[in-house]
């Protein structure tokens, strides 16, 4: 994810985009924290569903 988002930055190099989201990652701020907070989220949400068998 943190690849990812940083290569959707535009605007600086891809190593200084990179640098910038890891570090924001570190702090628990950041487009690629965010994501696995809504990851988590989605999996929490479909715990409930896990045991039927369809």
């Amino acid at each position: 994810w943190i690849v990812q988002l940083a290569s959707e930055r535009k605007g600086r190099p891809m190593k200084e985009r990179l640098a910038e989201e890891i570090i924001l990652a570190s702090r628990g701020e950041g487009l690629a924290v965010k994501k696995k907070e809504d990851t988590h989220k989605m999996a929490e949400a479909n715990r409930a569903f896990a045991h039927y068998r369809w």
